[in-house]
């Protein structure tokens, strides 16, 4: 068992058995996080910035609520990257732990079944870790969530490939039985609508899957310019190996939804990893200024400090949800859920994450930056135009 996994599960196992804290000065924020199971590597970032965030507020004053000065807690629960323990220990944290507030887990399969515990008991959750719009479009009323929809992921990478010579032509799409997966080849085969490309491959498959043999022989009878993958971490690792094994290439370009930004993909890869296509809706970019942490570079510098490790868009997503709450208490005046609630909805500041705004549903939309693995290094390389360049058309398996 790896160091970090170790040290997650003790400090779930720590967690778990920590009383809940019931000062009146403190203002307790529950979640149930993946430390253990297969979403474990990805379920750590929001372990680490939570708590990374709430430390950094509390040393800088902790927050004004009417008043009053409080500083915030973590009650954090292992949910072993199990949908069914995780929804009852967001009860356990509602009806037993009496936390104050709830923020998400990782993934959006967990957060369709925890966001609905969180309105059933009309608690203020704040997630960073479900995308799929299915989330925001049951009429809820306490749910939030700092990702942007899933199914405008692929959006500026297509938008990039009808712009670069060569253009391509046809599309493989490829995408998990997952909520967050549906929602992505949902959206994608919208956005293709509305253009010239031709969608040879459309291909489902289990979430967690292991092989990807049969799905990639057909990918490769096609012979499409472009594959569009969505899946989760460990899947992409898995597809990209299987690519090389079986010689599968795209005349142009293979984009992932996920993985591609993380430093676990490149060290996974190695080599492999070079060329391929992601995206991310956050760069540690030092225009992004913060009020507790200075701007997104020193963010990550501190972090990776820290915990040894990279933040991707995943713990920057954790720390805006942190940062929503202390934002919105101040302006509420009050520890009302309905209040909360309703100023949660009002917010409008910048973070090291992203401009936090919430739409009519309760999501953010931020755009998808397009990026690439250059020379063991991730390069953004387009928004709504050629950041830098891109290595394109992207050289085939026995020409790298």
């Amino acid at each position: 068992m790896n160091r970090l996994l170790t040290t997650s599960l003790a400090l779930a196992l720590a967690a778990a058995t920590t009383p809940a804290f019931a000062q009146s000065d403190t203002i307790t924020l529950g979640a149930a996080v993946q430390l253990s199971g297969a979403n474990a590597n990805t379920g750590r970032y929001y372990r680490d910035a939570y708590q990374f965030t709430i430390d950094k507020i509390n040393e800088k004053g902790g927050i004004q609520v009417g008043g009053k000065t409080y500083k915030f807690a973590l009650k954090l629960y292992d949910s072993q990257s199990n949908e069914d323990l995780g929804m009852r220990q967001y009860v356990q944290l509602i009806t037993q732990d009496k936390v104050s507030f709830l923020l998400g887990p990782f993934s959006s399969g967990d957060a369709m079944k925890d966001t609905s515990m969180a309105e059933k008991y009309e608690m203020v959750m704040v997630q960073g870790g479900g995308a799929a719009r299915e989330i925001f479009t049951r009429n809820y009323k306490f749910i939030f969530g700092t990702l942007p929809p899933a199914d405008n992921y692929f959006a500026s990478t297509i938008d990039m490939i009808q712009k670069l010579e060569p253009k391509a032509k046809t599309v493989a799409l490829v995408a998990a039985d997952d909520s967050f997966d549906v929602s992505v080849a949902k959206g994608t085969r919208e956005i293709l609508k509305k253009t010239s490309l031709e969608l040879v491959a459309d291909q489902q498959y289990r979430e967690n899957n292991a092989d990807f043999s049969s799905i990639l022989t057909l990918v490769k009878s096609k012979s499409p310019d472009v594959i569009l993958w969505s899946g989760h971490p460990q899947e992409g690792i898995n597809f990209v190996r299987q690519q090389k094994s079986l010689d599968v290439n795209a005349k142009i370009l293979t984009s992932m939804t996920v993985g591609v930004p993380t430093a676990d993909f490149r060290t996974a890869l190695g080599a492999d990893a070079n060329y391929v296509y992601g995206m991310t809706p956050w760069l540690p970019n030092p225009q992004l200024k913060d009020k507790w942490f200075g701007d997104a570079a020193q963010f990550a510098k501190a972090y990776q400090d820290k915990f040894g490790y990279a933040p991707d868009y995943h713990a920057a997503s954790a720390a805006a949800d942190v940062e929503t709450f202390a934002y919105a208490l101040p302006a509420a005046g009050s520890l009302d859920q309905a209040k909360v609630r309703d100023a949660i909805a009002k917010v409008d500041f910048q973070s090291l994450y992203s401009h936090v705004k919430f739409d009519e549903v309760g999501q953010v939309s931020i755009p998808q930056t397009v990026i690439q693995i250059q020379n063991g290094k991730v390069v953004d390389v387009y928004t709504d135009k050629v950041l830098n360049k891109p290595i394109y058309p992207v050289p085939p398996w026995n020409k790298r």
